[in-house]
């Protein structure tokens, strides 16, 4: 009896735990995450947001780098009528999803009063 149980606690100390084994393919894990996936994610989110807020008379760039006002937005249509010219009144549908970014206004600079 006294050799069963020697040999179940010779079996048992043999070597390292399991996870001490496995701890650098959760490192890693972890660092993929904290590095590639989480970072997209915000980014996604971002992105979503700003197109959810897209309105009438927001200025964009397109990720052509056409930039443009926009006029009318088509959320079910998934489109976004932006206008490119304002002399000739030409205006581009592209998709909801080539808006690269919207452009804040720049407040008009108060020009400086001539000194006399």
């Amino acid at each position: 009896m006294t050799w069963l149980i020697a040999q179940a606690d010779n079996g048992r100390n043999a070597g390292p735990a399991a996870w001490m084994q496995l701890w650098p393919i959760f490192a890693i894990l972890i660092l993929f995450y904290l590095l590639f996936i989480r970072p997209q994610r915000q980014e996604a989110r971002r992105r979503e947001a700003m197109i959810q807020a897209l309105k009438p008379n927001d200025h964009v760039m397109t990720h052509g780098g056409i930039y443009g006002v926009v006029t009318n937005v088509h959320r079910e249509a998934n489109a976004v009528t932006i206008r490119v010219d304002e002399n000739n009144n030409t205006r581009l549908k592209v998709s909801l999803g080539a808006i690269a970014r919207v452009l804040r206004e720049e407040e008009p600079q108060a020009t400086p009063a001539k000194k006399d």
